[in-house]
């Protein structure tokens, strides 16, 4: 495996242990704060810091030739995940909603890619489905499960933004500085979002508790994490970063644990382990692999 591959691996997965640190964020919140209004800060903060980002590091003084549509198609796939996810799993529950969302992802991203005429790996497709398999049975148990359809298919509606996004941005990184893209595709879902901020009670995040949580979700959960995933993308296949990225939910779990003393059954524990697996088979160098298979 090449030094580039395995590097642009740890990035993937160093940025999904941030996202995964999102949800433990947000229950530190105070009680009054709107889990949409708090997607819309964070992307407002995060945008506005990758946007600086790309200021101070002279991105945009180098000459850039990004396919407007291309932008706009990203920086309205990640405005848009945002409501869809928090709404699907207020409507379905966090376990089903969770899984949907996030466990859909990397089916569509490998469905976008087929119909991209790439041909997707033996290696990619078991992993894929181990790590969903786990990611099934790590949610199963842990909340209750609601099957409201409208729920379901906003989580759907997540996991495709987030597969789309991914796939039109490793386009976008290939053709300009990953900062300018990141600054501009989030600075513009940003602005895509500002009206969820004048429509919501916001006096929460100016307690010490909202400063904390909000500038944790913009600076580190997204800034630091999108650019490490940018960074990463630009050296692997996007099925295989969007696989790699079920580390989040893997990371929130045991945060979970670790912190607010939850309790993972049998059933979810054996997912942790399945998730691992997965996250190992997709990592595993490929030749070796091969060798073992003939």
């Amino acid at each position: 495996m090449k030094q580039s591959n395995i590097t642009g691996q740890l990035l993937v997965l160093m940025a999904a242990v941030l996202w995964g640190t999102t949800g433990s964020a947000q229950a530190f919140a105070p009680e009054n704060a709107n889990s949409i209004a708090i997607g819309a800060i964070r992307m407002a903060i995060g945008g506005s810091t990758l946007f600086f980002i790309a200021i101070i590091t002279g991105s945009f003084k180098t000459k850039i030739q990004l396919d407007k549509k291309l932008l706009l198609i990203a920086s309205t796939c990640m405005a848009f995940y945002q409501p869809l996810f928090f709404s699907g799993v207020s409507k379905t529950g966090v376990a089903l909603g969770t899984v949907l969302a996030i466990g859909s992802a990397p089916v569509f991203s490998g469905i976008i890619e087929y119909f991209m005429e790439k041909k997707l790996s033996r290696r990619w497709i078991i992993a894929t489905i181990v790590s969903i398999v786990g990611c099934i049975l790590l949610f199963s148990g842990q909340d209750s499960i609601n099957m409201n359809v409208l729920g379901s298919i906003l989580a759907l509606g997540a996991g495709l933004s987030y597969a789309v996004y991914v796939r039109v941005s490793q386009k976008l990184f290939q053709d300009s500085p990953s900062d300018a893209v990141n600054g501009l595709v989030f600075m513009i879902s940003a602005v895509m979002l500002s009206p969820i901020l004048f429509v919501n009670d916001l006096s929460w995040v100016l307690t010490t508790r909202g400063i904390m949580v909000t500038l944790h979700l913009g600076i580190v959960a997204t800034a630091l994490a999108y650019t490490l995933f940018a960074y990463g993308l630009v050296n692997i296949s996007t099925p295989k970063a969007v696989t790699l990225t079920l580390a989040e939910p893997l990371t929130a779990a045991m945060l979970g644990v670790m912190i607010f003393n939850e309790k993972l059954t049998v059933i979810s524990m054996v997912g942790v382990l399945l998730l691992f697996c997965g996250l190992i088979i997709n990592s595993y160098p490929e030749k070796r692999l091969d060798k073992n298979n003939e």
